[in-house]
């Protein structure tokens, strides 16, 4: 594709994709632009991957980097869509899936990998966190363990945290976990000021917590985010802007997240609502839902 096409379907997928970010329901934020100008950035890219051979996962909303097994990553469909987290790698292949017994996905929106309860496992996190008419009282985090073997079809039973936001009802779509504090991070979506809540590891003990707030991020319609495994990068998208803090030693989150982010590249996709590092830091890739016939592509971006 030479550079006058490539530019004329960027031109009408952005075209494209307005209607649909319209449609959201965005609030006005007071601070940023909603597509604000490119910095010099870290990073370049991208670099398409991949289109997913599995064609259940039409609704991608989430994305993680397994850290047990190389080159596989963790994703899963939306509201309505079967309870499972599909496995795919670097490619787009398909892996196989993990189905979680006893619950149903009611609007899972994001998907996180970090510790747990026990030091020598990686756990799965599964946020059913959207709630698009603000109308649940509660939201919910399941956690399991991370599969020892890759097998086409896996089953576990997660735990699950039942969560309650101090002002009532919120739809969110981004969770993180602190690889080093453990603690449990909620962005919110729809406030003009997106709003930061944390949750502590041990809530799952008493399987229900309120979480705290803890700051305002200058911008809007937050879909999805990721804390690099060794804690020192936090990166934040919303369609069309990726947000990116380097976290300096002994930082919380929110202490990061409250100085002025850098702006990273950004290919426009259809719907893009997942993000994730991969395990060396020096990446991140990214995952549309599936969105005016046009297949979810795996996009690469590198470190300069």
């Amino acid at each position: 594709m030479n550079y006058i096409t490539s530019s004329i379907f960027k031109a009408i997928l952005i075209f494209l994709t307005i209607p649909l970010v319209l449609s959201q329901k965005i609030p006005q934020t007071r601070v940023l632009p909603l597509i604000p100008d490119y910095q010099d950035s870290l990073f370049s890219g991208p670099k398409p991957l991949g289109r997913l051979e599995n064609k259940k996962i039409d609704e991608a909303s989430g994305l993680a980097f397994s850290r047990t097994h190389p080159g596989i990553l963790y994703t899963h469909n939306d509201s309505g869509g079967e309870p499972s987290v599909y496995l795919i790698d670097t490619l787009g292949k398909d892996w196989g899936k993990i189905i979680l017994s006893g619950v149903k996905n009611r609007d899972w929106e994001d998907i996180a990998i970090g510790p747990g309860p026990d030091p020598m496992i990686n756990y799965i996190y599964v946020g059913e966190i959207g709630d698009n008419n603000g109308e649940y009282d509660h939201v919910k985090i399941y956690r399991f363990p991370e599969p020892k073997e890759i097998e086409e079809k896996m089953v576990v039973k997660p735990e699950i945290l039942k969560l309650y936001y101090p002002e009532g009802p919120r739809d969110a779509e981004t969770l993180m976990i602190d690889p080093i504090t453990q603690d449990i991070f909620i962005l919110s979506k729809r406030d003009s000021l997106n709003i930061l809540y944390k949750a502590p590891q041990d809530a799952f003990k008493a399987k229900k917590f309120e979480l705290e707030k803890v700051l305002e991020l200058p911008f809007t319609m937050s879909v999805a985010a990721d804390i690099s495994k060794d804690g020192s990068q936090i990166i934040i998208k919303n369609y069309f802007t990726v947000y990116y803090w380097q976290r300096h030693e002994n930082e919380s989150i929110p202490k990061a997240l409250s100085r002025k982010a850098q702006i990273l590249p950004y290919k426009p996709e259809p719907q893009g609502e997942s993000i994730t590092f991969h395990p060396s830091g020096k990446s991140y890739y990214t995952l549309s839902e599936k969105r005016f016939n046009i297949d979810p592509v795996l996009y690469r971006y590198d470190k300069k």
